[in-house]
């Protein structure tokens, strides 16, 4: 029997979506190296990097799906991943890992193989930008980064992660044409030194959308010319449609619901293949966007509930059909997933501060719901005005168990975007996009510049700097463990260790955006980011009227009980001394029973409302806070922090050493700013009053896990007891709050016969995924989670 709103097409197109394995799409690396041959040398960079957007989309392979209804992919085809070697040229050794590693793998072809050895790597070697990255880097830097000390994002990808103006509603790419022409009218060659270089650019926002109407075009002729020998008269009548709309979107702004949603993808498949802006772009507050074409289309009778949803449907499948880019080494390791961090905002407020809930709002959950897909991630926006069917619905969806949708608080997000200097008008239209990362919607490019491994900063503080996994001198000489007699001197030595760190870090980062702007400018973004055009700058040079750079601190955790185990055991209550905990940490604790003992189970932890654990958090949280933001970055914006992980903590945990909290060696560290596995004793509501006094608010994003036994969430009081305990949280000013609802046994089972359970999807970090994808580490993680219960 169908599931109403999911009818034979959708099943299809979604089996379609899910069974297709994920392969390399080799023709954008070719199309992209064929117009940098042709044009490289002879125009600006704006214009060229304008040019090679448009030979693609003019040249590329395109596909209309059976049966779709939303037209569009980034290669030939569903999970077609295209490669962007002007980033990171692939080895032929990476193309074969690709192919042949057990997970996150994406199938390699043996043309794809001659075509990256005889055209892609002899251009590409020398010039991409990851080469650029680390010719550019200085030995400390290198050192740090392949220690695990931070990551970097934009070693093997752009910078992206951002939502684009909802004037793309309001105004085709022939209106933004006209805009551009006249910013380049009223360019001051007398005074503007800039003058030259704004032409080049907003130049290259024309050429791009050329390049984006052109492939509007192409859809609607491919669309007509499959519709002539279209037997079925409804199939045929639907080609006609799809063929329209693409005559009016992308040139022209949409007039209806359809043509909105298609509007929304054709700018989605401009972003995400003029480059690789993982992580990643999103629809921002489609709800709201779509309402009003929406509530027109079915007042006019041209639209009702079941065909909007069923175009929803068809646009989630055209997100689930692309698969996150390939990475290899490290930054595979910081983020091992297929998904491409999407994520929808629903509910929350409007531009005026009214209730944002509207009849879309409900759609999309219906959406998700029938859907059950990866991507996108689904959150929805509470606030005060959030009714409360609104917020119960979303229970309802989440406690099923896999991890969608993700709850955020409204008011907390308009706070930190206040805080951060933004407008209150820029403010209401902002939410969270990636994981859980805050923005100011179309106004602002809000930069993943990497993450940072605060517990390891204490490894290398109680060994003089020196880290004993790559027997190697890396942070300042101090003194060892045994020589602070202090808990006070410990944590000063600590900071000085975070703070040399960070240096570090942003210098090498303020390098890379440098790098960024110079070469590898993204005019066709900047067409659909607000000021860009004004300004004449890209986004990638400071065109956005927000620029920030994130930097996301890992391990709060695992830092806070590792410090709290010290300051109690050593300083305080002199359980043990410091050489004996040295020896413990050594050995990894084996034949220190009795102290390992102490440091897991007779210790103040975080997690658990215990003032003195807790305390320690927020002088930790307070600290690095302080040494990150508001530093000034390359393109007139600032630094920030946000606290998530993605899969870095088990990246972070492989290169540490255990720690004093009990933690052993090589094991993952905490995950966002939940409790360490295990820590938290006395319920979900004693975890949030330790969470919640951190101030979220001072960061640009917080990320914290849950897990739940189904039988906990069950009938109409446990869906109370969930709406309750975000209400509650989010009263604290808590940031975000996401569930997992599945039982450890169930997960174990499912670890030992994945087959079995290959569509069992689990809550991670800030996205969802196949529990059968994860690494063995990352579900033993998973697995240890505390299960917890209403008290």
């Amino acid at each position: 029997m169908e599931k109403r709103g999911m009818n034979k097409r959708i099943q299809k197109l979604r089996e379609q979506s899910l069974e297709t394995a994920a392969h390399i799409y080799i023709e954008r690396a070719k199309l992209i190296t064929e117009a940098y041959k042709k044009y490289e040398g002879t125009v600006s960079i704006p214009e060229l990097r304008a040019l090679a957007f448009k030979h693609f989309i003019e040249n590329k392979s395109i596909c209309i799906n059976e049966g779709e209804l939303i037209v569009g992919e980034k290669g030939k085809g569903p999970q077609s991943a295209p490669t962007f070697p002007e980033l990171c040229c692939h080895t032929l050794d990476d193309m074969h890992i690709m192919n042949n590693r057990d997970l996150i793998s994406f199938k390699v072809t043996k043309e794809d193989l001659k075509i990256q050895e005889e055209e892609i790597i002899p251009y590409w070697e020398k010039r991409s930008i990851r080469n650029k990255i680390l010719n550019a880097m200085d030995k400390e830097w290198k050192e740090c980064y392949e220690s695990g000390i931070f990551t970097e994002f934009m070693e093997q990808r752009g910078p992206g992660h951002t939502v684009g103006s909802e004037q793309i509603y309001k105004y085709g790419f022939l209106d933004y044409k006209k805009k551009i022409e006249k910013a380049i009218d009223e360019l001051d060659f007398l005074s503007d030194r800039e003058a030259l270089d704004k032409k080049q650019e907003l130049n290259a926002m024309s050429i791009c959308c050329d390049a984006i109407i052109a492939l509007g075009k192409r859809y609607a002729e491919l669309a007509y010319k499959i519709a002539e020998d279209e037997k079925n008269p409804v199939r045929k009548e639907e080609l006609l449609q799809i063929a329209k709309n693409c005559e009016v979107v992308p040139a022209h702004k949409p007039k209806n619901y359809w043509q909105g949603i298609q509007m929304y993808w054709f700018v989605h498949i401009g972003v995400t293949t003029e480059l690789n802006p993982w992580d990643a772009f999103s629809p921002g507050r489609l709800d709201q966007h779509l309402n009003e074409f929406y509530i027109n289309d079915c007042e006019n009778g041209i639209l009702d509930e079941d065909k909007a949803l069923e175009l929803l449907q068809n646009l989630w499948i055209k997100f689930n059909n692309q698969p996150s880019p390939p990475k290899v080494g490290i930054t595979l390791k910081e983020s091992s997933t297929y998904t491409d961090f999407v994520n929808i905002n629903t509910g929350g407020i409007t531009p005026d501060g009214h209730d944002g809930v509207n009849d879309v709002s409900y759609l999309i959950l219906k959406c998700m719901d029938e859907m059950k897909l990866l991507q996108p991630s689904s959150n929805v926006q509470i606030s005060k005005k959030t009714p409360l069917r609104f917020l119960k619905e979303a229970c309802a969806i989440s406690r099923k168990g896999w991890g969608q949708p993700a709850f955020y608080n409204t008011e907390a997000i308009v706070q930190e975007l206040l805080n951060a200097g933004k407008t209150l008008a820029d403010a209401r239209r902002g939410g969270a996009s990636g994981c859980v990362e805050t923005g100011a919607f179309g106004n602002e490019a809000y930069i993943l510049t990497g993450y940072f491994n605060l517990p390891k900063i204490l490894e290398l503080t109680l060994n003089n700097g020196y880290d004993r996994i790559t027997n190697k001198q890396l942070g300042l000489k101090l003194g060892y463990a045994e020589d602070f007699k202090s808990y006070e001197e410990l944590f000063e030595a600590y900071k000085k260790q975070v703070k040399y760190f960070i240096d570090i870090k942003i210098k090498g980062s303020n390098v890379i955006e440098a790098i960024y702007a110079k070469y590898m400018p993204v005019p066709f973004l900047s067409v659909i980011t607000n000021d860009c055009i004004v300004k004449g700058k890209d986004y990638n040079a400071g065109g956005a009227r927000y620029n920030t750079s994130y930097i996301q601190g890992v391990g709060i955790g695992t830092i806070t009980d590792s410090l709290v185990s010290i300051k109690y055991n050593v300083y305080d209550k002199k359980n043990f001394t410091m050489k004996e905990l040295m020896s413990a940490l050594d050995s990894n604790f084996q034949g220190n029973g009795r102290v390992l003992n102490l440091v897991r189970n007779k210790t103040p932890k975080y997690g658990n409302d215990n003032d003195y654990a807790d305390d320690v958090m927020k002088e930790i949280f307070e600290y690095y806070n302080s040494v990150v933001t508001d530093r000034p970055n390359i393109k007139g914006g600032r630094y920030a922090i946000n606290m998530l992980p993605t899969t870095c903590h088990v990246y972070f945990g492989e290169v540490m050493m255990a720690s004093a909290n009990g933690r052993l060696a090589h094991k993952p560290v905490s995950e966002g700013i939940s409790p360490e596995k295990g820590a938290d004793m006395y319920g979900p509501t004693a975890v949030l009053k330790s969470a919640a006094k951190m101030d979220h608010l001072k960061t640009g994003g917080t990320l914290l896990n849950q897990k739940f036994l189904p039988n906990v969430v069950k009938g109409e009081e446990g869906l109370n007891h969930m709406a309750d305990i975000i209400k509650t949280y989010f009263s604290m000013d808590g940031h975000h709050i996401q569930f997992n609802v599945i039982d450890s046994e169930t997960l174990i089972k499912a670890q030992e016969n994945p087959e079995e359970y290959k569509d069992l999807i689990v809550r991670v970090a800030g996205y969802s995924d196949h529990f059968r994808n994860l690494s063995k580490a990352l579900q033993d993680e998973i697995i240890d989670r505390t299960e917890q219960i209403f008290n």
